[in-house]
């Protein structure tokens, strides 16, 4: 619930200004606390006929019937995991009943009540006590929420709308130069693989994305699994099937990207914008590979706009990024360290300058690219931390000490600066972890490097899903 105009507690935790919340219905919310533990929270927003979104609004807002039913600014918040089987929370449906209104998980119909999270099942879902209050500093209106019980001092790390979409690829309106050799927009395979049975798990469709050549295709075959997944049609993780899918050791690439592969040492310096876009897009082509697409998307859109005889693919690119993951496969412990938590970490130290060289060329459509791509990089730099840290902790290992020993055995050459030290600190990565801090991978073995998660142990730690 959310009172209006009463004064939060002083331990609770600031949120965003309420404006803010009225783009979408739903807001996941990552919070830390002081010691280091983490909490996912979704905040619920039901609109009522008085409210009148912002401009880019979400059409997801829903109008209740009774306005009795809902507290004065219609904020709920609730643990992001559903009770029963821990299953994600975040698409739940939102239903009016007789007294009260109750979220409804998407995977197994739990409902539980917005305001205690009781379900007519006996179960229990967590509940924050939201609170919406005018700041006396600034003299704007502004939402704080509860914090759990078990830490001090929380902070919010992360705030993502649930209803983000993932930017299409641009439409390609002009012909490319003759000399230039560009990767092919369209292609004639359609989503669903045309051999074969159709992917039936998210491992079946993660394993097709990552053999697909094409970039343009992956990003639509990426967007199809996420709509299956979101939509309850993919209703099994494939991790427990006998015949799991074999990832490809490399992903595959089409011929005009592998005839333009260098080493990343000769690209040089990047000198102009259409450079800057065409390498920034080719990390997160490979960054896709390991974990996400969005940005890649992003990316070629602007590179279309701004250059349109240099599309994807036309000028040199590397495969950096791929070789750490290769590296780190032998342990999830290294591939947080040295993939989240080294490469995404050296994103945040130098987008803020590349932003800056956009913004003074005048390229503000780049720019608010950009600006998206580096505040999803702190949550994804936060959630490497986050997971590292749960390793750590299940292991009984020092997080700092292992961080640095990962990247000793991981890296090569010097952990660089300048830092950008308060996205670090908002990621959770303290000057500790990689201040004064070397890699030597090249003067230590292979069968060295590959040091275990756990002394004597499995190398990688138990992982379960509740819901198959």
């Amino acid at each position: 619930m959310a009172p209006i105009n009463l004064r939060p507690p002083d331990d609770y935790t600031l949120v965003s200004s309420y404006n803010h919340l009225l783009t979408h219905s739903k807001f996941s919310l990552t919070l830390r606390s002081q010691e280091g533990r983490y909490h996912s929270l979704i905040l619920f927003r039901l609109s009522a006929s008085h409210e009148t979104p912002s401009d880019g609004a979400s059409q997801q807002s829903q109008q209740y019937s009774d306005p009795s039913l809902l507290s004065p600014h219609q904020l709920y918040a609730m643990e992001s995991a559903c009770p029963h089987l821990g299953a994600d929370m975040s698409h739940a449906e939102i239903e009016e009943c007789d007294t009260t209104v109750v979220a409804v998980c998407p995977w197994h119909r739990y409902d539980f009540d917005l305001r205690t999270g009781e379900s007519e099942t006996g179960l229990r879902a967590c509940t924050y006590a939201v609170r919406v209050s005018t700041d006396d500093a600034d003299g704007v209106k502004k939402v704080w929420v509860e914090p759990p019980s078990d830490g001090t001092k929380w902070r919010l790390v992360e705030l993502r709308p649930v209803s983000e979409e993932f930017a299409d690829p641009p439409p390609i309106t002009a012909t490319p130069a003759p000399t230039k050799t560009a990767l092919p927009v369209s292609v004639e395979e359609g989503l669903v693989p045309s051999e074969g049975a159709p992917p039936s798990t998210l491992m079946e469709w993660a394993v097709v994305i990552l053999n697909t050549a094409n970039p343009m295709l992956k990003v639509e075959r990426t967007k199809h699994a996420v709509h299956l997944f979101r939509t309850g049609q993919l209703t099994s993780i494939g991790h427990k099937s006998r015949n799991v899918p074999k990832p490809p050791v490399v992903p595959p690439r089409d011929d005009s990207y592998t005839r333009n592969t260098v080493d990343p040492r000769k690209l040089g310096k990047r000198k102009n914008a259409a450079v800057m876009l065409h390498a920034l897009a080719n990390i997160e082509q490979w960054a896709w590979d390991i974990m996400e697409s969005k940005h890649f998307s992003l990316l070629v859109s602007r590179l279309a706009a701004t250059s349109p005889s240099t599309p994807y693919g036309s000028l040199p690119v590397h495969a950096g990024l791929w070789d750490s993951a290769t590296v780190t496969s032998h342990s999830l412990r290294a591939r947080l360290a040295i993939i989240h938590l080294v490469h995404e970490a050296r994103g945040l130290d130098v987008n803020p300058g590349t932003i800056e060289r956009f913004r003074r060329a005048g390229d503000t459509e780049s720019v608010k690219a950009l600006e998206i791509i580096h505040a999803d990089e702190v949550t994804h730099v936060t959630s490497g931390h986050r997971w590292f840290m749960w390793m750590c902790d299940r292991q009984g290992a020092d997080p700092v000490s292992t961080f640095r020993e990962e990247v000793r055995r991981g890296w090569r050459g010097d952990i660089k600066g300048p830092f950008n030290v308060e996205a670090r600190e908002t990621a959770g990565m303290t000057r500790d972890f990689y201040e004064d801090l070397r890699g030597e991978m090249d003067h230590i073995s292979n069968d060295d490097a590959k040091i275990k998660d756990v002394p004597n142990g499995p190398s990688e730690a138990p992982l379960r899903v509740g819901y198959e």
